[in-house]
């Protein structure tokens, strides 16, 4: 958002026309095609207001993030250094992350039937799927992700959302019999669970048994499986999930990349989604190894940073204090 003003000057053409890499201080080159829906098309009235807000930013005191310096160091030096911002020094940023939500089930509570199945499954062996509030699928791709699941031959828990019902825009619940192959839940009986329905993604990651997800790549979900060490395969939607999906794969090292179709629709095709899982899941992969291994190791190191002394724990007092400066002055 910072550099988006100088890239507007800088490529005349649509980003997704142009040839070659876009480069973002302190990122690996980034493909045209990974860039976020609303930069993709000039005309858009939503690009004029990315860059109107990219220039507005910089009016700022101070920027608030949801990530931890551990997390992106080179691009939080890339801004604090001004070469987002063709030398012109940004606001101070605060990266005070991860902020969530971990609140759990009442240990009173009946765990939900998804955390029962995974309590009878083996360590590490579950490879997750789930897409957000937004996420669904329609009959061709669940019939293609159903296909790919089971010829990858791994287990997995597979939270499948219909289509939005005419007149709304949320997605359904499931019907399993219209959306899946014939067969399919006899097949893959006791190795695999479709639920229909909105799932505690959060008690799902943290279980034992769960050993990756295929995510649409919010942040949020991102932050989340950072948070309890799992590694990922991007399967992005929409708005900015391309770009994380770049930035988990090629930046971070925490996923194995996926081929999605962005021009269908985000389509995946079964071969793909088979190699994807096994690339993940694999003990032999060595992809996945370096997923599953980047994963813990950012787990330890992500828990830290919200430790007293760590990074973002001092982001966080800096702010307050800086805060409290800022008001005084105003006083006075």
């Amino acid at each position: 958002m910072l550099h988006l003003p100088a890239l507007h000057e800088e490529v005349t053409a649509e980003f997704e026309d142009m040839e070659g890499m876009v480069y973002l201080p302190g990122m690996p080159p980034v493909p045209p095609s990974s860039f976020p829906l609303p930069v993709m098309d000039k005309k858009n009235p939503n690009y004029t207001w990315f860059v109107y807000h990219g220039r507005r930013f910089m009016e700022a005191d101070g920027i608030i993030i949801n990530t931890a310096s551990v997390l992106e160091q080179s691009v939080l030096a890339a801004i604090a250094d001004g070469r987002c911002t063709h030398g012109v020094l940004a606001p101070t940023v605060y990266p005070v992350g991860p902020v969530l939500s971990l609140s759990m089930s009442s240990p009173a509570e009946q765990p939900h039937e998804c955390v029962r199945w995974l309590d009878a499954q083996p360590p590490a062996s579950v490879v997750f799927l789930c897409f957000g509030s937004g996420g669904f699928s329609t009959a061709t791709q669940a019939h293609e992700t159903a296909h790919g699941l089971e010829r990858s031959g791994h287990r997995f828990l597979w939270v499948l959302r219909g289509p939005p019902v005419a007149g709304t825009q949320q997605p359904s619940d499931a019907n399993i019999r219209e959306l899946l192959p014939e067969g399919f839940l006899d097949r893959t009986k006791g190795k695999g669970l479709v639920w229909p329905t909105k799932a505690p993604q959060k008690e799902i990651l943290a279980h034992a048994a769960v050993g990756g997800f295929v995510t649409h790549g919010r942040w949020n979900s991102i932050l989340e499986s950072l948070w309890y060490g799992v590694p990922m395969v991007p399967w992005p939607l929409y708005a900015e999930q391309h770009f994380n999906a770049f930035t988990v794969v090629t930046y971070m090292g925490l996923a194995v990349a996926m081929e999605v179709d962005r021009k269908r629709n985000n389509f995946v095709h079964a071969s793909e989604l088979e190699r994807a899982v096994k690339a993940l899941m694999d003990s032999d992969s060595d992809d996945g190894r370096k997923a599953r291994e980047k994963a813990t190791e950012m787990k330890a190191t992500w828990r830290k940073a919200v430790e007293e002394g760590g990074s973002s724990y001092f982001a966080l007092g800096r702010l307050s204090e800086d805060t409290r400066k800022g008001a005084v002055r105003s006083r006075q």
